[in-house]
């Protein structure tokens, strides 16, 4: 039986030195640890993020540590499993991530000068070109969320000067968007709507909001969660006053829910 690593190490070093230690027994003697691949591991990695995602947007620290802490654990799973493959290794991982923030930051590393954030960005994406990649929207992950995806196209191309100039030019864009938006299919019920048509411009419509919010500083994904648990938090209110009058909501009409909603507004 493997020894228990000392516990409450001192030092980030000696910790992380820990948690690779029992990365390795687990690996050799628990039966579910020594079934796991990179594919297997993955769901589990995405589940991960989001209860991080989770507990950033509650402001719990405490539950933010554990789950970064948990996190961890997947990325030392996959380094160990890379490994076992002869690919990589904990140390190859630490030192590829070493050396590309050392070169991606030539104005702390090196004589490079900035001015600023944008100056910042600007540099990291030429900086990414020159090291192979054919455009500047290469990294932005396939599977990204549309939201979130919209938000990154967006900046990355900020990164290298293509972007508006004023926010206001950009509320206009929102404006025209919206027009056409409306225009096109506020009809009379019985005109056909081509969804296929409708829906494209819907996303010149949401392309046109996220870029908006970019430019004054919110995080359209944050933003629209935020809303979402607002909703989730009244409507719950609502289904509870409901049953306490003992009534189902299908049951009841719209201004009696209206009471209750604007109940919920001011708890």
């Amino acid at each position: 039986m493997p020894l228990i690593p000392p516990p409450f190490a001192s030092t980030p070093a000696t910790a992380f030195d820990r948690l690779v230690a029992i990365m390795n027994d687990l690996r050799a003697n628990c039966p579910w640890d020594k079934k796991q691949t990179l594919e297997s591991l993955r769901h589990l990695t995405i589940e991960e993020t989001y209860e991080l995602s989770d507990a950033i947007l509650e402001g719990d620290m405490q539950e933010i540590k554990k789950e970064l802490g948990d996190i961890m654990l997947h990325l030392v799973f996959y380094a160990k499993i890379g490994s076992e493959s002869g690919d990589f290794n904990i140390t190859d991982v630490l030192n590829g991530i070493c050396e590309k923030l050392i070169h991606r930051h030539p104005h702390i590393y090196s004589d490079t000068e900035v001015s600023n954030e944008e100056d910042v960005k600007r540099n990291w994406e030429q900086l990414k070109l020159k090291e192979g990649n054919k455009s500047v929207l290469e990294g932005v992950p396939a599977s990204l969320p549309a939201l979130v995806k919209a938000s990154r196209i967006q900046e990355k191309a900020r990164g290298v000067g293509f972007d508006w100039e004023e926010k206001s030019q950009v509320w206009e864009k929102v404006e025209e968007e919206m027009r056409e938006f409306r225009d096109e299919f506020n009809a009379v019920d019985d005109k056909a709507i081509d969804i296929e048509k409708a829906e494209g411009e819907f996303g010149d419509l949401l392309f046109s909001l996220i870029n908006y919010a970019r430019f004054i500083d919110i995080n359209p994904e944050n933003a629209l969660e935020k809303t979402n648990r607002k909703f989730i938090k009244r409507f719950q209110y609502l289904e509870s006053k409901a049953k306490e009058h003992g009534k189902q909501l299908r049951d009841m009409t719209l201004a009696e829910m209206d009471l209750f909603w604007n109940e919920a507004k001011k708890v």
